[in-house]
């Protein structure tokens, strides 16, 4: 955590130009790390500026995440304050969390404490497969589990298409594989609450203390910790972001490419095609995907609901078209049907005038000839 109107004890750049990465935001201010090779060579350069954005950018609705590379220039010589001028293209982008140029997503799961749930864990692999970004399942407080219990999660996870890394923040049990899976690359840590995502970073990262919290006592769920995205840099190389936690993932996809996001249904559609190419795999004839697979339930119920919020968000669509709000008397709010332009409206005396305008001018012609 840091505080926004803090400043860093270091000697300033007198380079006018600078390259960095945007690892916090906070209100209106953006925490950027700068490049190396970048500053005065007989002078040390500043490891952090404390940027605002240019109001060019927020003008043409260009906004600034967590993960951007973009180019920067300090405010004056006497802080480590500067402006953000420009965003670099970015490679990736995701909305919740808001980060960019991301090169895998690491989904950290608890075994227990609080108690895993298979739905929630599917609806979470099912985004983050819709994100497009590579994918690391890993599983933490593997100490709390049975050696029996951890096999037959393995089988089943198998089956789902997935090799998970089994972790324990607090046994360091698996971290060297964790570690070298994270080397060089940014990589989003995501999951629910409680799964022990600022344990982790803790680990990871040296003199990082992140605030963390118990289980709730009574619901045995994860409390959110983190408030905000914030990217911390790995010893071994690497950027990593610690994100807010939540318990119930938002989907939203087309319902067709669905069950591209099912590794194991994704599997059957390679063996061949299905009769119909909007076929959604519940119940169409020549449909190749198979119902004998454990997910196949999910599969169903949240084809189900994304289908329902697109019907509802084309209600509103037509609804929004057609009718209009009116606020009538202490504030009560009621619609009414919009009038037709050409049916009803009156033209603007502007508008007539132009009309007679053409009207003579076209006259005069006619007389001419």
């Amino acid at each position: 955590m840091y505080d926004i109107n803090s400043t860093h004890d270091c000697l300033p750049t007198t380079v006018p130009n600078n390259f960095g990465t945007v690892v916090a935001i906070q209100a209106n201010f953006y925490r950027v790390h700068l490049d190396k090779n970048y500053g005065d060579e007989n002078s040390y350069s500043i490891p952090y500026l404390l940027c605002t954005r240019r109001s060019r950018l927020k003008k043409i609705g260009q906004n600034v995440m967590v993960g951007d590379r973009v180019t920067i220039v300090k405010s004056n010589h006497e802080d480590s304050r500067g402006s953000i001028v420009s965003i670099l293209p970015r490679k990736t982008e995701l909305s919740r969390p808001q980060v960019a140029n991301a090169d895998q997503i690491l989904l950290l799961f608890p075994f227990k404490e609080p108690e895993l749930e298979p739905w929630q864990l599917s609806r979470f692999l099912v985004k983050a497969e819709s994100t497009l970004i590579p994918l690391v399942l890993c599983f933490n407080k593997v100490d709390l589990l049975e050696t029996e219990e951890q096999t037959r999660w393995k089988m089943r996870l198998d089956e789902w298409g997935y090799s998970p890394l089994l972790i324990s923040t607090f046994t360091i049990q698996g971290f060297q594989q964790l570690s070298d899976c994270l080397q060089n690359k940014f990589t989003i840590l995501a999951g629910p609450s409680g799964a022990g995502k600022s344990s982790l970073i803790n680990k990871l990262v040296p003199n990082i203390e992140q605030r963390v919290n118990e289980v709730s006592g009574k619901l045995r769920k994860g409390r959110h910790t983190t408030r905000h995205v914030e990217l911390f840099r790995l010893p071994g190389g690497g950027l990593i972001a610690d994100t807010p936690g939540f318990n119930q993932a938002d989907l939203q996809c087309d319902p067709y490419k669905l069950i591209n996001y099912f590794p194991e249904a994704k599997a059957q559609l390679k063996q061949g095609k299905c009769q119909f190419n909007n076929c959604l795999h519940k119940s169409e004839p020549n449909c190749i995907v198979s119902k004998n697979w454990e997910r196949y339930r999910h599969y169903l119920t949240i084809l189900a609901e994304i289908l329902l919020q697109k019907e509802v968000d084309q209600k509103i669509k037509v609804q929004e078209s057609t009718l209009k709000l009116k606020i009538k008397a202490f504030g009560k709010e009621c619609y009414e049907p919009k009038l037709e332009i050409k049916k009803y409206r009156r033209h603007s005396r502007k508008d007539r005038k132009q009309n007679l305008q053409e009207l003579y001018e076209n006259e005069n012609l006619e007389d001419l000839e």
